[in-house]
């Protein structure tokens, strides 16, 4: 999938996402959020000028949240996303209101509408992580002309074929057809096994 497809994924089918931002004493607090609607290059959503929310949003510029969906751990689809965010105000509104009518029964009246204002996410990275696949699958992207850098586990030109990693490689995602041998990222939990067992020191995280 591309980015604007896991953007979509988290608006339509997630919504509410569990964000945090930083306080002043550099401590992380926590909200759910739910992203109101993507353009699939950003996302937007809303929050009170009154809250404590908004003046960390405000002052950092930053935020980082993670939306899942899943009724377990072995069903569950995790999205994760970090990076800038900037205030729009209030001129989206009215649209995001159409696109989230729940909203009318919060914010029920213009006067009450006028608390609120509209922040967007309008640059940053972030992964997809599906615990429902066998093996597992994950992915990371970016948007809003953020650089993608690659992140993980792979394994050099140092590899002498021993197969210590394979044999502790909890999704089996280590291809030994030739050396070095690959990671299949796609499928890799991070763990760092492969890391800590290679007698070659062939194993590199990023």
């Amino acid at each position: 999938m591309t980015a604007k497809d896991y953007l979509n994924y988290v608006v339509k089918k997630i919504h509410t996402t569990v964000v945090a931002t930083v306080d002043d004493e550099g401590l992380p607090v926590t909200a759910a959020i739910d992203m109101m609607d993507t353009d699939g290059d950003s996302l937007y959503f809303l929050t009170a000028k009154g809250k404590g929310f908004y003046d960390r949003l405000i002052k950092q510029q930053f935020l980082a949240f993670t939306a899942m969906k899943g009724e377990d751990t072995m069903s569950s689809v995790a999205v994760s996303v970090r990076r800038k965010v900037r205030e729009l105000g209030h001129d989206k509104i009215p649209e995001l209101f159409d696109k989230n009518p729940y909203m009318h029964e919060i914010y029920p009246t213009e006067e009450a509408m006028k608390a609120l204002t509209v922040f967007q996410i309008y640059k940053g990275s972030g992964e997809w992580f599906d615990l429902s696949k066998k093996p597992i699958e994950r992915d990371s992207f970016t948007f809003g002309g953020t650089e993608k850098k690659q992140e993980g586990y792979f394994i050099t030109d140092a590899c002498i074929g021993c197969g210590n990693c394979t044999a502790v490689c909890p999704q089996n995602c280590i291809l030994t057809a030739g050396i070095p041998y690959v990671i299949e990222q796609a499928h890799c939990l991070h763990c760092g096994n492969c890391l800590t067992t290679c007698p070659a020191g062939a194993v590199e995280r990023k």
